[in-house]
């Protein structure tokens, strides 16, 4: 089970590493870049942990286990959503634009290291 975390972390640290610099080139807004870079840095912490859990439960019940790892990012970008523009103030559309990016790209990558 460790072994398809890791794998799977390096591969999501390499897809979201890739997103960035292509969102950076797209997205020019004055703070865009360092709104894509929080949003990529988070994103990779959150990607990671819901793997590990869905991994985990992916024995007893695999779409319960999807199901978990999908409210959990979910529930995520709402919170991110709440953090990174209210209260720290990043740009809007970056932040959250990248976010959901990085979410959506990573998480056509479980299956591939679910079944290892």
């Amino acid at each position: 089970m460790t072994q398809a975390i890791s794998r799977y972390a390096l591969a999501t640290i390499a897809l979201i590493a890739i997103a960035a610099w292509v969102l950076t080139l797209a997205l020019t807004d004055a703070g865009a870049a360092s709104a894509i870079g929080i949003s990529a840095t988070v994103a990779v912490v959150v990607q990671i942990a819901a793997f590990a859990i869905t991994k985990a439960m992916a024995p007893g019940n695999i779409i319960a286990a999807w199901g978990a790892g999908a409210l959990a990012r979910m529930l995520t970008l709402f919170v991110y959503a709440l953090l990174a523009v209210k209260v720290v103030g990043l740009p809007v559309a970056p932040t959250l634009i990248s976010f959901a990016v990085f979410l959506f790209l990573s998480t056509f990558l479980e299956p591939l290291f679910l079944r290892r």
